[in-house]
Parts: structure tokens; C-alpha cells; sequence
């Protein structure tokens, strides 16, 4: 090799070449050429690397005398010497020479300098291998470079970059964790001197070292990711404005081709904030750009990388950036789904890990909890009960809000979900207590609610919420006492209708036992077709109970095959449904059938999970013999004093009453589980206790459990028999019919106790003291209803001489003249609860006899009709009007309870059902609403005739809007229920008349015929109020249109106009009125309908009751309405209404006359009309409402008219909402004209709109009177003789109906009030003419 070729170093570096024109070595150092070894070369080497390490810079002398060796160890043979030892020496030497030539290299060639820097930094990949034998030299080598800055040369290179992007790329790769702090030192140096001192860092430089941020790089060696990071760190100030160009360039400018690292620059962003905020000060606001791209994939890619950096728990990115914050809450409410669905989910960690942005997200979250995608809804719920998990103090009562009302969302997977996240919280929170009493009180409200969700229809929610009481609420695998305690203090603290919807559950579940076993029973019978279909009946029964019915029949079947087959598991299922199964057993069994149904080839098996839910809902898990006598020791320690009540946040008090009231509950379903010494006597002495609820729970109990005292307990029947004596005689009503029915219930000798309390009973009836005649009122019906064979006869003249004759025949007190409709239990006087006792002892004496050859009955229907019909029977006007207000609601709720026994129903006439049925119009809100509940209780269980069904499409009258949506549920509950009935049971068929809700309609147009309110059948206004009962009960009946129901209908009205009325078959007027209702129901029909003009399939059957039998060849085809009139009802202008609507029509005798003072001068009323019901106090009272507040009246208050003078006007603006106006002229007549009701529409509007249709005129006439609901008239001419009557006298036919009267202040005590009678003593009937003689 020519060594002499290399090129001549500068002037100032000259060295002195030895005399002979040779290099200089270091002495004992010969002579280092391609001529010798590798290893003598190599051995020359160190000898040359030592001497320069020893060197420094002051070595002036040296450095001249080895310049010639310094430029010989850069040429080109050492350079690409193929031995890497050789190399690495040559390093080594090289990076001394640096350090000692420094400032200037020796080197004048810049590409020679460029060579021997890439030289060097492909030496340095020796440093990966730290075990290596010259790694100290390459450790040597880094050092020399850092401290020295050797790589500072190159800036003067017009190619440094390459030399500096390898130098990075090779530290970055050869860097791992085997190496020490010093070594990671040294790197960071070297690189951040070469950033920090350059004059930019150029896009291919920050690539290699953003790469090493990229996911896939981190993953592989996460030594480079943490080198990167501190060297980012180190270099913020000098590399941040790099960085914000390069995210310039591809964020703002799209040039994606700056970089290999444009596709990750989300995660590069999300990264170097992680590493510090500061290298993105100029990057945010380019995000804010992104945010509102009008790609969705774009906004989607930003919202995420976002959510992590407003997120991630030390940023404060939120605060720090305000208006970034904003934009990134306003995709909250972004067009894309997806988009809206990363910033819910990343609503968990932000609440979390900065609760402080709580109230940002809170009203974003509320606008997503109601997003109309279901994932969206689903992650809202898990996004906040993830945070309340982690601390209930991240998430306020708004956003557990919005979890709760996510309990009735249409959706199953959002109900559940939000369900089964409510249920966490109230574990961990209630029943663990994991952050004290104040959480615990916070999500008290949880039970509740779960609870609630019971009353749904769909049978997933129902077991969804019987899983999570096992689970959550009370633990099933707790210890008994523990299992006891949790639910004897969750029963005290549930609200009244949790409490009522825990009770249905039981019930439900043990209703499922019961058909299990019956099924069971039915396999143990021979085989026949009964037995199979029976069996079928029981297997579809059984189905109906397990989520989606459909599939669960074939698995239900299923099971019911195995059980045929498998003796051992019937066994086990006999067990488990067993009244001794314990909790224990119970656990055992269901394993044990799960393990044997189990298919281990079949991960999957829906069958053994349906199966599985069948065991869970009839097992036992909560309640056996040891559960019950845990739960009575608690209930004695609270009698005690000795429980904890006061520390789990119930009262003595209440725990003792829920206690037993619980106990009660569980007296029904688990009766077995009571009967031991030690409970009974625990029930004897809260027999002994003054709270009278606790006594008539405890006898209760007895009544349901105490089936074997007699035989097994001796002494506890002994000590029974005496208290029951004394309760029926003495205690409290409620107490009084539970001893008589347990006295009934649990002893053999039952007659010869029921007759020692019935006769002291009837020997001591005295009307003069009525507060004393409750008790044995309530006992003496019960003994006559139990027992009618041995008391039936005795009972006839205790009914006849007393009970009409001397106590409902008499006043002898006067009632309070407050012109209050109704008052509260308390304040009814003894004398009117006594006659409310006395009617209800005639129906159960009758129910009792059950015969209707007896004139009894007869008569108490007459009875009852006349008490109906005012409330009022010896018409003395001593009574007040809340009392008569009882008696009507005693006497419609008897002609109710009597229709439900078929032998009185077929003697009850039209007339007495259509008084009957105009209760639900009374003009006492609480009337109506406490009868239409009566009313729908019967008929849902399908204990009344279908004609009483017809009652609810009056309550179109009805102007409160709750009273009216009631009356709708009950309906589509009726009908339901009686659809699903004929199609569970074949045998239906034959009943269809009385079961199939549309031949409804006959009784429904005939009861509408003979509205009182109906008295001119050409009158547009009457005819209107006629099609909105139509409607309101037609709506719901043509919702469907199975089995071409609506052409069945039309059919049947159709048909209605062929026979005459059955209750006045010769009056044409009647009759007239009769088709009219016929024709306006199908004006209905075929409105709403386009499919009924086909054929019925059937020809509908009239009730022979209601309606004659068609003549021969009659066909009646005119048309009762006219066409003007026809299209006035289906388009015509809402009609004008009037107070109150017409639900209290003024009612009273025929001849009635009110007394009218007149006055001279004209006056209006302002009668409020509150239509807000609270549902928590179970719609009995009416919240005052603001406008309430503001007149001072309201419905059923006293004083309720606020009389007004006004000056008369020809219109009168209607009032919204829940003010209605009324003006009545009251110059020598009372108006009662009750004006328009609500349209009742297909989409069911939910305001009232009533408005007045009544024009004042001083000149012109009044408007004659209408009837007053109630009684009929004894003959149509007699409130109708003359034109001058008929202004000055009203049709009376009854008490009021809903519509508050008008009168000047001089006239009457209070809106409401019924006018008083003409001082006409001739007229007045006395009170003996009006007995009625029963023993007839």
C-alpha cells in the first residue's frame, strides 16, 4: 500500500517526518503495514491506542511528532480493514486524535471526515453485546465521543445528516437492558449535543428518533422507547419547533409523504405528551382543526387520541387548553356514531382520573343517555357505574340519574346493564359498607327502584330483578341469621310499592312451585288423553314463566320427556319443590339436576339453561324452617329493645310492623316453615302488643299457618281461642275478619266457636251507639258469609229489624255542613262507617246464601240502587255531603261484588247496572277513582260479567287526565288478559260471549243509550260526547285486528239496529236513542278502520238481556244521523267545555227542584280543577297546584266556588291546561250544562283543552237545565211539561255528577253542593214509607 499517497495536512499541523521520510511510532512501536499479521498488527495497534489515550492536549511536541501516524490511521486500509478487532483499535486511535487535535482535526478532506465519522459509528454497534471482551474498548470509544463532542465536526459537512441519522439509528438499535446508566448517559450526550448545538433537526433525523414511539418499535426494545423519551425531554426547547412543523405538515397541509411516520401520528402525539406537554404547544391547536373535519373516520381518530390525553391521570391538558376542552365536548353530540361512542367511553376515565370535569360531562352524558343508538345508551351506564365503582364520590346524583332512568329503557341489553350495575353499587355501597354511612345513604334509593322494575310486563325484567335480590340484594349464600337480617332491615326500609312488588314476586315464584308440582302429580297418574292434555296445559303455563316463551315451550317439553324417563330426577325435583325442602337442600338439588342434564360435549347448552332458570325461580333459596325462626328472634329482640334497629336506620316501631307484616307475606307462600312452638308463641305475644297492626298481621299468620295447632300444639291453641273471642267482639275491624276467618280456618269445632261470638254479638246491637257496631258489623257478616248454613236464618232478622230498619233507615246525627266532598278515614263520623259496615254485611249475608229465589236480594239491590243514586236514603238532608259520598261508593262497590256471584247477577235489572255504573262519574274525585279500581280489580279476574266492562268507556267524561289514562291501562289490562285466556284454554270457546272483549260493545252502546246525559238524540253536542266513549273504549279494542275483529264489530252494531231495547221495547224515543249510538259507533268504525268492510267471520249473538229478538223480515236501514252531523263528529272544532266536564251532573229524585235565589245581577265561578295526581300517595289526594295556590280552591275542598262578578260577554276565552272556566246565569234557573270534553284521539293527547260553550245574555233566556245523573225519571213528561218548566225546573235523576254548580254568593254554602229540596212538605216521603220489608 502507498502510504505516501495520503494528503498532506494543513500548515499548522505539519509534523516532522523523520529523517529517513518515514511515519513516526510510538517507541517499541515498529513499523504497522499490510506486510505483517493480523495479530502483530493487531498487537501494534495497542500499543499505538495507549500511547494516544496518555496523550492530551498541551502535547504540543507529540502532536507534531505523530501527525504522519494520526493521517496514516485514517487511510483507506484501516478504514475497511476486514478484522473488526483491528477496527474498533483504529476507532479507538482515531477518536483520541480528535481529542487531542481538538478544536481542529487533522483531517482536512471533508469527505475523508465523512468517512472516518461513519467509520466510526459502524464501530460503535459493538456496544450491543456487553459481554463481549472489548466492550470496555467500545464503552472507551462512546465515552471519548461524548465528552469530547467529536461528532460537532460534521456540522460543517454539507452531508452531516447521514452521519447523524445513522449515528442515532445505530445507538437506538444497539442500546437493550443490559447496559449501565453511564452507557445511556453517554448516548443521550452524544445525541443531544448533536441536536441542541446543530442549527435544526432535519425530518429524516426527528423520524429515527420519533420511531422508536411508534407501538411496534416500544413493543420490540423498550430500552430505544425510553432513550427517546429523555432525549426528547432533554431537547424540548430546541426539538419542539421540529415537531410542530412535521405535525403541520401532515395534520394541517396533508402532505402525508414528509414522513414514513405520517400514518402513526396520533400515537406519536399521544406519546410526546405522555413525555411532556410542552413538545405539542404548537400541535393542539392543529387538533382542534381535526376535530371539526368533515371526515368521520378523521374526527373519530382525533376524538380518540384526545380522550387518552384529557384522560391520562396527570394531564391537565382540560384545564390548561379551554377551548380545545369545549371542542372536544361538542363531539359528544357528533353525527358519527362511532365518534359519539369513543367520547362516552371516554367519559370513565375522565371521571376517574379528574372528577373535577365532572360537571362538563354531565350534561353531555344526559344527552347520550337518551341517544337513539342502543350501544351508545349501554356505554353511557357502564361508562358511570364503572367510576362509582371505583369511588361513589366520582359520580354525582345526576349521572346515577340518568343510570336509573336506563332502567326502562326499550332495549333489554340497556335494562339489564344498567340493572345489574345499580345492583353492584347498592351491594358494595348498602350492604358492605365499603365507604360509610353517607354512600350508603346515597344510593339507598337503589333497592327501591330494582324493585319496581318488577311491575314491567316483560317476564326478563321479572327475572332479572328475582336474580339480583338473590344475588345482591339479600345474598342467598350468606348464613341464615346473617341471610335473615339483611332481609328483615331491607324489608323495613323498602317504600310501599317495592314492599308490594317483593310480595308479588314471592308470590309469582311460589305460583311456579305449584304448577311444577301439579305437574309432577300428573306424572305420577296413568296415561290417557285427559291426563296428556292436561299436562300440555301445565308444560304452556309453565313456559310462559321462562324468558322468551317461544323457545322455552320446546325446552320445557324437553324437560318434561326427561322427567317421564328419569325416576331419580323427578325425585329431585320433588324435593325441591317440597314445603320442607331447606336452603341447604334446595342448593344440593339444583346442582345435582344441572349435573345430570349437563352435556359435556356441548359448552353451549340453551337447554340446561332454561332449565337452569325454571330451578332458580321455584327453589328455595331464601326461605325454610330455619329462616323463619331466625326472622322471629330479630322481631323479638326488637320488641325488646335489643336489636340493632336504630344503627341499620329503622325505628322499633317499624321494624317490629314489617317484621310481622313480612312474616305475613311468608305466612302464604312458605306456611310450613312456621309451624313450631317457638314462632307461635313469638306471634301470641305481638298478639298481646296495642299496635293494632301487628295484632292483625299476627292473627293473619295464624289464620294461614295454623292448620295443625289443634292436634300438635294444644297449649297454644288454648291460649289462641280466647284472644280470637276477644279480637272479633272487641278489636279493630281488620282484626275482627281475620279472627272470624282464622277461628274458621283452623279449628274443627269451628261452629260452636263462631256461634259464642255471634250470639253476644246480635243481642248487643245498638244504633244509638254506632262507634261500638263496627267491630261486630264486620264480625257478623263474616260469620253469616263462612258459615251460611247455621247463621243464615238468625241473620235474616237481625237484618230486617236492625241492620235496614233501625240503623241504614235512620239519622241520627247530623253531618258537618262543609260542602266537602269527601273527608279523610279519620274524620267520618261512626254513624256513616257503621252503615258502610251494615251494607257490606247485607252482600256478604247474601254471598253467603248464595240463592236469589230470596226476596233479600231483591231488595238490598233496590237498596243499593237508591243509595246509588245520592247517597241520601231517608232524604232528611242530615247527612253531610263526604258521607253521602261514602255511602254512594258502599252502594255501587255492593250491586259490584254481587254481580260476581252468577246467581245475583242474572237478577241485577239494567237499570240497577247503568246507576251502578254511573258511580265512576261521580262527582267525587276520590268516588270514581276508589270504584274504578274495585271495577278493574274484579274484572281482571274475570270474577264479573263482560257488560261491567262496558263501565270505563264513560270515563271519557272524566276531565282529570290521570283518572282517564287509569281507565285506559285498566282497559288494554282487561282485554289482554281475556285474549290470552281464550287462547290458553281450548275450552273458552263455548263462553265467548262472556269472555271475548268486543262483544263488549252491545252492552257499551246500550249503556250509552242510556246516559242521562243523552237526552236529544239529534243534538250535536250530546252526540259528540257519545262518540268519545265510544271511541275511548273502541280505540282500544281495534288496536288489533285479529280474526277480522273490527268487520265483528261493525257487524254487531249493525245488528243492534234489528231488535228494540229490552228495557223499554215499546218507547220509540228510547229506541231512537238506541240507533243512534248504534249509527255514531259505526260512523267510528268505518273512520278508523279500512278493514271493515269485510265480511264478519261469525254472526255476533246479542245479549237477550239488553236487547229483544228481531222481528221476521225486519230490516232497519235508516240512518239515525245526519250527514252534516256525521262529518261534524269525525272533523268538526273541538267542542267548548265546561267545569269540571260533565262528570258531576247534578243528581237528585225526580221532582227535585233546586232552590235558585236570584239575585239580579250576573255572576261567574273560576273553578279550579287540579288534575296533578301524586302517585306516591296512591292517587288518593291531589296536589294543589300552582294555579290552585293562587284561587285558593280545588276539587273535593271545601268552599271549592270562588263566585266572581264578571261582566257578561258573548265568548269566553277557553282556559288550558288545568284551569276550566264555567259562567252560568243565574236570573231564576241553574245551569248545569256541562259543555265539551276532550276529544278523545287515536294518539291519546294528553292535555285537557276544555272550553265553555255557554254565552251570557242579559236579553235572551237561559238555557234550559241538563239532567242530573243518576236515578231515571219517572216519566218523561213530568220534568218536561212546559217550556216555562223546563227553564225553572231541571230534569233531576240524581246526585251531581263532576260538575262543581253555580250560584250567587247569597245562595248556596259551596260550589258542589246539591240545591236543597223546595220547603214542599207535602211532597217529602217519610222515612217509614221507604223500609223495605227483606224477610218478604
Amino acid at each position: 500500500m502507498d502510504f505516501t499517497a495520503q494528503p498532506k495536512p494543513a500548515t499548522a499541523l505539519c509534523g516532522v517526518v523523520s529523517a529517513d521520510g518515514k511515519i513516526a511510532y510510538p517507541p517499541g512501536v515498529k513499523e504497522i503495514t499490510d506486510k505483517i499479521t493480523t495479530d502483530e498488527m493487531i498487537k501494534r495497534l495497542k500499543m499505538v491506542v495507549k500511547t494516544f489515550m496518555d496523550m492530551d492536549q498541551d502535547s504540543e511536541d507529540e502532536k507534531q511528532q505523530y501527525l504522519p501516524l494520526a493521517l496514516h490511521l485514517a487511510s483507506e486500509f484501516f478504514l475497511r480493514n476486514p478484522n473488526k478487532d483491528v477496527r474498533l483499535l483504529v476507532a479507538c486511535c482515531l477518536a483520541d486524535i480528535f481529542r487531542i487535535y481538538a478544536p481542529e482535526a487533522p483531517y482536512t478532506s471533508h469527505d475523508k471526515l465523512k468517512d472516518i465519522f461513519l467509520f466510526i459509528t459502524r464501530q460503535l454497534k459493538g456496544l450491543e453485546d456487553t459481554k463481549s471482551l472489548q466492550f470496555n474498548r467500545y464503552f472507551y470509544l462512546l465515552e471519548n465521543l461524548a465528552w469530547v463532542k467529536s461528532y460537532n465536526i460534521c456540522f460543517e459537512l454539507e452531508d452531516c445528516n447521514e452521519i447523524f441519522i445513522q449515528l442515532f439509528r445505530t445507538l437506538f438499535s444497539v442500546i437493550n437492558n443490559s447496559h449501565k446508566k453511564k452507557v445511556k448517559m453517554h448516548m443521550l450526550d452524544l445525541m443531544s449535543s448533536i441536536i441542541m448545538e446543530g442549527d435544526g433537526v432535519t425530518q429524516e433525523l426527528l423520524d429515527s428518533i420519533l420511531i422508536n414511539l411508534i407501538p411496534a418499535h416500544k413493543n420490540l426494545n423498550k430500552q430505544s422507547f425510553d432513550l427517546a423519551k429523555v432525549l426528547l425531554k432533554r431537547t424540548v426547547q430546541t426539538i419542539e419547533a421540529c415537531i410542530a412543523n412535521f405535525f403541520n405538515q401532515v395534520l394541517v397541509l396533508g402532505r402525508s409523504s414528509v414522513s414514513d411516520l405520517s400514518e402513526h401520528v396520533f400515537d406519536l402525539i399521544q406519546d410526546l405528551f405522555a413525555i411532556d406537554p410542552h413538545l405539542l404547544l404548537s400541535v393542539m391547536p392543529q387538533l382542534e382543526f381535526k376535530l371539526k373535519s368533515n371526515d368521520g373516520e378523521e374526527r373519530l381518530a382525533v376524538v380518540r387520541l384526545l380522550a387518552k390525553l384529557f384522560g391520562s391521570k396527570d394531564s391537565d391538558l382540560a384545564t390548561q387548553n379551554r377551548p380545545l376542552w369545549q371542542c372536544f365536548l361538542g363531539r359528544f353530540n357528533d353525527i358519527h356514531v362511532p365518534v359519539r361512542l369513543e367520547s362516552v367511553k371516554f367519559a370513565s376515565h375522565c371521571l376517574m382520573n379528574h372528577p373535577d370535569l365532572a360537571k362538563d360531562l354531565t350534561e353531555y352524558l344526559k344527552v347520550r343517555s337518551h341517544d337513539p343508538e342502543e350501544a351508545i345508551r349501554h356505554d353511557v351506564i357502564v361508562t358511570i357505574i364503572t367510576a362509582a365503582k371505583r369511588d361513589l364520590a366520582l359520580v354525582n346524583d345526576q349521572l346515577l340519574g340518568f343510570v336509573r332512568e336506563r332502567t326502562l329503557d326499550k332495549r333489554w341489553r340497556v335494562r339489564k346493564e344498567a340493572m345489574m350495575g345499580l345492583a353492584q353499587l347498592y351491594k358494595k355501597y348498602c350492604l358492605h359498607g365499603e365507604a360509610g354511612k353517607e354512600a350508603a345513604e346515597k344510593v339507598s334509593w337503589i333497592k327501591d327502584k330494582l324493585l319496581h322494575i318488577y311491575y314491567q310486563n316483560s317476564i326478563d325484567d321479572k327475572l332479572l330483578v328475582e336474580k339480583i335480590f338473590a344475588q345482591y340484594l339479600v345474598p342467598h349464600n350468606l348464613e341464615t341469621e346473617e341471610r335473615m337480617k339483611c332481609l328483615y332491615y331491607l324489608y323495613a326500609s323498602l317504600d310501599p310499592n317495592a314492599v308490594k312488588a317483593l310480595n308479588e314476586m314471592w308470590k309469582c315464584q311460589n305460583m311456579l312451585r305449584s304448577h311444577v308440582r301439579e305437574l309432577l302429580d300428573l306424572h305420577k297418574q296413568p296415561t290417557s288423553e285427559a291426563n296428556c292434555s292436561a299436562m300440555f296445559g301445565k308444560l304452556m303455563t309453565i313456559a310462559k314463566n321462562l324468558p322468551d316463551p317461544g323457545k322455552a315451550q320446546d325446552f320445557v317439553k324437553k324437560f318434561n320427556q326427561v322427567l317421564g324417563d328419569d325416576e331419580k330426577l323427578r325425585s329431585q325435583l320433588e324435593l325441591l319443590i317440597s314445603p320442607t325442602c331447606s336452603c341447604k337442600q334446595a342448593d344440593i338439588c339444583v346442582r345435582e339436576i344441572a349435573r345430570k342434564l349437563a352435556n359435556p360435549k356441548q359448552p353451549t347448552n340453551p337447554f340446561l339453561e332454561m332449565v337452569k332458570f325454571l330451578l332458580e325461580r321455584i327453589a328455595p333459596v331464601h326461605i325454610d324452617s330455619e329462616a323463619i325462626s331466625a326472622l322471629v328472634k330479630l322481631m323479638n329482640k326488637s320488641i325488646e329493645g335489643t336489636a340493632d334497629d336504630e344503627e341499620e336506620g329503622v325505628s322499633p316501631d317499624t321494624a317490629i310492623r314489617s317484621g310481622l307484616e313480612l312474616l305475613k307475606v311468608l305466612s302464604f307462600t312458605h306456611p310450613t316453615s312456621f309451624h313450631s312452638a317457638e314462632t307461635y308463641e313469638s306471634l301470641l305475644q305481638c298478639l298481646r302488643m296495642e299496635d293494632d297492626k301487628v295484632a292483625e298481621a299476627a292473627i293473619q299468620i295464624f289464620r294461614n299457618t295454623g292448620h295443625k295447632i289443634e292436634t300438635d300444639l294444644p297449649q297454644i291453641r288454648s291460649t289462641l281461642i280466647p284472644i280470637l273471642h276477644q279480637k272479633a267482639k272487641r278489636g279493630t275491624p281488620h282484626q275482627a275478619k281475620q279472627a272470624v276467618h282464622c277461628i274458621h280456618a283452623i279449628f274443627t269445632n269451628k261452629e260452636v266457636q263462631l256461634a259464642q261470638i255471634f250470639e253476644p254479638l246480635s243481642r248487643s246491637l245498638n244504633a244509638d251507639v254506632p262507634e261500638q257496631l263496627i267491630t261486630p258489623l264486620v264480625s257478623l257478616g263474616h260469620i253469616s258469609m263462612l258459615a251460611p248454613d247455621q247463621f243464615a236464618s238468625p241473620m235474616k232478622s237481625v237484618v230486617a229489624n236492625f241492620i235496614v230498619k233501625d240503623l241504614l233507615m235512620n239519622d241520627r246525627s247530623t253531618g258537618e255542613k262543609n260542602g266537602k266532598l269527601w273527608s279523610p278515614d279519620e274524620e267520618v263520623s261512626p254513624e256513616v262507617l257503621a252503615k258502610v259496615q251494615a251494607i257490606k254485611l247485607l252482600v256478604r249475608w247474601l254471598l253467603g246464601m248464595k240463592n236469589n229465589q230470596s226476596k233479600s236480594a231483591n231488595s238490598t239491590l233496590r237498596l243499593s240502587a237508591m243509595l246509588v243514586s245520592d247517597g241520601d236514603l231517608t232524604e232528611q238532608k242530615r247527612i253531610s255531603k263526604s258521607d253521602m259520598s261514602r255511602l254512594r261508593l258502599a252502594a255501587g262497590s255492593a250491586i259490584m261484588k254481587l254481580a260476581q256471584e252468577p246467581c245475583y247477577h242474572e237478577i241485577i235489572t239494567p237499570e240497577q247496572f247503568q246507576l251502578c255504573a254511573l258511580v265512576i262519574n261521580d262527582e267525587c274525585y276520590q268516588v270514581r277513582q276508589i270504584f274504578a279500581q274495585k271495577l278493574h280489580k274484579a274484572l281482571v279476574k274475570l270474577l264479573l260479567p263482560l257488560e261491567y266492562m262496558a263501565i270505563f268507556a264513560l270515563c271519557a267524561k272524566d276531565p282529570v287526565k290521570e283518572r282517564r289514562a287509569h281507565a285506559r291501562q285498566c282497559l288494554l289490562k282487561n282485554i289482554s288478559i281475556r285474549r290470552e285466556y281464550i287462547k290458553q284454554n281450548p275450552m273458552a270457546t263455548e263462553k265467548l260471549l262472556s269472555l271475548l272483549p268486543e262483544y263488549v260493545v252491545p252492552y257499551m252502546i246500550h249503556l250509552l243509550a242510556h246516559d242521562p246525559d243523552f237526552t236529544r238524540s239529534q243534538d250535536v253536542d250530546q252526540l259528540r260526547d257519545i262518540k268519545e266513549c265510544l271511541w275511548f273504549m273502541l280505540e282500544v279494542l281495534m288496536t288489533k285486528n285479529g280474526n277480522n275483529s273490527h268487520a265483528f264489530m261493525k257487524k254487531m252494531a249493525e245488528n243492534i239496529k234489528l231488535p228494540r231495547d229490552a228495557q223499554s221495547p215499546d218507547e220509540s224515543k228510547t229506541n231512537e236513542k238506541l240507533y243512534t249510538v248504534c249509527d255514531v259507533a259505526l260512523c267510528v268504525i268505518n273512520s278508523k278502520s279500512a278493514l271493515c268492510s269485510a265480511d264478519s267471520p261469525k254472526d255476533p249473538v246479542l245479549p237477550m238481556k239488553f236487547f229483544t229478538q228481531p222481528e221476521k223480515d225486519f230490516c232497519n236501514d235508516k240512518s239515525y244521523i245526519s250527514e252534516e252531523t256525521r262529518v261534524l263528529l269525525l272533523t268538526g272544532k273541538p267542542k267548548p267545555a265546561g267545569v269540571l266536564g260533565a262528570v258531576n251532573k247534578p243528581l237528585s229524585a225526580t221532582g227535585r227542584k233546586p232552590y235558585v235565589r236570584s239575585t239580579g245581577t250576573e255572576t261567574g265561578s273560576n273553578i279550579n280543577v287540579n288534575s296533578e295526581l301524586n302517585p306516591s300517595t296512591g292517587n288518593r289526594s291531589r296536589e294543589q297546584s300552582s294555579e290552585a295556590a293562587e284561587t285558593g280552591v280545588s276539587e273535593n275542598e271545601e268552599n271549592p266556588v270562588r263566585i266572581i262578578s264578571v261582566t257578561p260577554v258573548k265568548n269566553i276565552d277557553p282556559v288550558k291546561n288545568k284551569e276550566i272556566n264555567s259562567d252560568q246565569a243565574t236570573q231564576g234557573n241553574i245551569s248545569s250544562d256541562r259543555g265539551k270534553k276532550r276529544t278523545v284521539t287515536a294518539a291519546c293527547a294528553e292535555n285537557i283543552q276544555q272550553k265553555t260553550d255557554e254565552k251570557i245574555d242579559e236579553s235572551g233566556p237561559p238555557a234550559p237545565s241538563k239532567p242530573r245523573r243518576g236515578r231515571r225519571p219517572k216519566s218523561e213528561s213530568q220534568g218536561n211539561a212546559t217550556k216555562n218548566d223546563d227553564l225553572n225546573k231541571p230534569i233531576n235523576k240524581g246526585r251531581k255528577r263532576a260538575a262543581v254548580g253555580q250560584e250567587s254568593p247569597g245562595g248556596l254554602e259551596a260550589g258542589n253542593a246539591k240545591a236543597p229540596k223546595l220547603q214542599d212538605v207535602a211532597k217529602k216521603a217519610a222515612p217509614a214509607e221507604r223500609q223495605i220489608d227483606l224477610q218478604r
